[in-house]
């Protein structure tokens, strides 16, 4: 299976700020592959989203989604029906964009165990799922690994919460690195990918999505994203993990400079598969 690299949103390189234009630099760039961002709301029609798939299609660039940061499922009220309303029409229109997963941020340890926590999102997500079912929307949903112990989305979270249909996980090592300080080495990298090809088979590794980016810590897990070159994260050993065990799928960069750091993690994953 192909590892394609890409953005986190239109390159900032792109002469104008639209998906379209996006999908386009990322293809001038030598990218595979671009991440369309409704983290402040869904605001793209399905007019806007059938050109956006039109051009990917015809461009060849694979295109995934991140829901908006707005959503607990741990939640109730209003919160929780907005939450599940959000990740809905997130789903809708990246399946008219052609995207083939919706990032998600599940929500929050907040009024109970995480394993009480734990099975009210799992509850959630099979009522989303099947909502999704009926409409005809196919698109998987992805958990996204978090980088505070207070988010729900720990690796073994993201891990056993694909015991619903339809659901992967996303795995954010920068976010793994931040919990802990840990997970930062090509050992370590490792240990996590063989977690997944454990749990999830060979077709876990083929298909991932991966968030990635220079990272800052605080005493309580992620601070904020940097650039490679100014944080600690060893993304040189990750590009040999990635190496080590032929994964396939999507590997998008959230650093600042995005493309730059994407360029330059796909140039050191091409230089070690040529090796």
């Amino acid at each position: 299976m192909v590892l394609l690299f890409g953005t986190a949103g239109t390159p900032a390189s792109s002469k104008e700020n639209d998906s379209i234009s996006g999908i386009k630099r990322i293809r001038e760039l030598g990218l595979g592959c671009m991440e369309l961002e409704f983290v402040r709301g869904v605001k793209m029609g399905e007019r806007t989203a059938r050109a956006v798939r039109e051009t990917a299609e015809r461009l060849g660039i694979k295109l995934s989604v991140h829901a908006p940061y707005y959503i607990n499922l741990n939640g109730v009220g209003e919160t929780l029906i907005k939450s599940k309303e959000r990740i809905l029409n997130s789903a809708r229109i990246g399946h008219i964009c052609g995207a083939k997963s919706v990032v998600i941020h599940a929500g929050f340890i907040q009024g109970g165990s995480r394993q009480e926590v734990y099975g009210k999102i799992k509850n959630q997500l099979i009522e989303i799922r099947e909502i999704l079912k009926s409409e005809g929307v196919s698109i998987t949903l992805r958990i996204e690994t978090m980088g505070r112990n207070s988010q729900f989305g720990s690796l073994d979270e993201a891990i056993a919460i694909t015991e619903v249909e339809g659901v992967m996980p996303c795995i954010d090592f920068s976010h793994l690195h931040a919990v802990t300080g840990k997970n930062n080495s090509r050992e370590e990298f490792a240990s996590i990918l063989e977690f997944v090809e454990d749990k999830l088979g060979r077709e876990g590794l083929d298909n991932m999505h991966i968030h990635v980016s220079g990272i800052e810590l605080s005493d309580k897990g992620e601070k904020r994203h940097l650039v490679f070159e100014e944080s600690d994260f060893k993304y040189k050993e990750l590009a040999w993990a990635f190496c080590d065990f032929d994964i396939g799928g999507m590997v998008i960069s959230e650093s600042p400079n995005l493309e730059v750091d994407a360029l330059k993690l796909k140039e050191e994953y091409d230089n070690m598969v040529r090796s």
